[in-house]
């Protein structure tokens, strides 16, 4: 296993095990198949474990694994605080506990305020006495590190980072998300800043392995040198310095080690202009059906009304080349878990947007298009319950 350090020099595997989707059995997580799997990656490096408050019996698998066959020590636990469910300081401390009793620790190494899409929802924590909640659990030794767990565009991303004094953050990133959400940028920027960056979503949920266009899939397979399109998607991200963790959903203890012995044999600046220029003709595969031409460069923001445009084209995209579900619930989370809605609907049709694109869009048209295919009855009943939850 390969490893790189976080901001206080703490080794990391380089492959993280995400903990969103554990093997189920009868609409449970399977605890027996579950079990095999971490002990698999435990025994084989793998010391970093993504886990959340939201995600339906994780911790609490994850803590009774560990300590059933005594490696708590052996790894580090990142699991998340959902602040849009949080109201007070007290509400703080009682979702922490509920968590550390989960997981059955007394600590975590890595806490992450999870879906901080939102600088104004930092404002509120901060008013909330969020800052100091962390210094004291930092002091008592109950949180490791803080950092925060980002959906939504690059500028409100960097803003985010530079707001506090984090000690790592956790983005959308791949071959094929380049530039959308953080993006390369963030990428940079969080980097620039010393912060270790964790990787979510490095497989797209799958859609850059079994939901690969044939045409993409052949043309990895055409390439020179033999590699699943798991290995591609994985070492693009490892052959950047920059990337600190790649977190995996493994739900097989086929795919467990498949991604293992990846991880234990990648370089930083192994691949260069030919790879880079595979990778190009796969995305081009990839978004053959693509409704709309936007690059993400970023010209047309600010929207004087708050749409995110590129990343309302990136989901809008995504809906035609992909599962739609995938699509709605990334637009979704984007655009209403904030105070600011960043949603198409926002769009006046004032034209601003349109003097700057180099790519010559109607973004005015296609913003309607988008609205029209992502904002149905459905995003509008979850729009107003998530709206109905905070204001409760």
């Amino acid at each position: 296993m390969n490893y790189r350090k976080d901001k206080y020099g703490n080794e990391l595997s380089i492959l993280g095990f995400g903990c969103l989707r554990f093997p189920q059995k009868l609409g449970r997580i399977d605890m027996e198949e579950t079990e095999r799997e971490i002990l698999l990656a435990v025994e084989q490096g793998i010391n970093y474990f993504d886990t959340a408050y939201i995600y339906t019996g994780s911790e609490a698998a994850l803590g009774e694994i560990l300590e059933k066959n005594q490696i708590r020590s052996r790894v580090n636990i990142a699991t998340k605080l959902p602040h849009y469910l949080i109201k007070n300081r007290a509400g703080l401390d009682r979702v922490f506990e509920e968590e550390l009793k989960r997981l059955r620790t007394d600590h975590v190494e890595y806490y992450l305020i999870h879906m901080l899409n939102d600088i104004d929802a930092w404002k509120r924590l901060r008013e909330m006495g969020i800052a100091e909640w962390i210094t004291e659990k930092k002091a008592s030794g109950a949180i490791g590190q803080i950092g925060f767990s980002y959906h939504g565009n690059t500028d409100m991303f960097i803003s985010i980072v530079d707001a506090y004094d984090w000690d790592f953050c956790q983005i959308q990133y791949n071959y094929l998300d380049e530039h959308a959400q953080a993006g390369r940028r963030g990428l940079h920027h969080a980097h620039a800043k010393g912060l270790p960056v964790i990787i979510m979503e490095p497989l797209r949920g799958g859609k850059l392995v079994g939901m690969l266009p044939e045409k993409a899939k052949q043309i990895f397979a055409d390439y020179k040198v033999r590699r699943t399109p798991a290995q591609w998607g994985l070492r693009w991200l490892w052959n950047q310095p920059e990337v600190t963790v790649v977190l995996s959903g493994m739900n097989s203890e086929a795919m467990v080690l498949e991604n293992i012995r990846t991880a234990c044999d990648v370089r930083v600046g192994e691949l260069g202009c030919e790879e880079e220029a595979l990778y190009a003709r796969v995305v081009k595969a990839i978004n053959e059906n693509t409704k709309v031409g936007c690059t993400a460069c970023g010209y047309c923001q600010p929207c004087p009304r708050g749409v995110d445009i590129p990343g309302t084209f990136a989901i809008y995209n995504r809906w035609y080349g992909e599962d739609k579900f995938g699509a709605f619930k990334e637009y979704l989370k984007c655009t209403t878990f904030r105070k600011n809605s960043t949603a198409a609907s926002n769009c006046i049709g004032c034209g601003k947007c349109e003097k700057h694109c180099p790519q010559g869009i109607q973004i005015r048209r296609e913003l309607k298009e988008a609205r029209k295919a992502l904002e149905g009855p459905l995003y509008q009943i979850c729009r107003k319950a998530v709206g109905w939850f905070a204001h409760f």
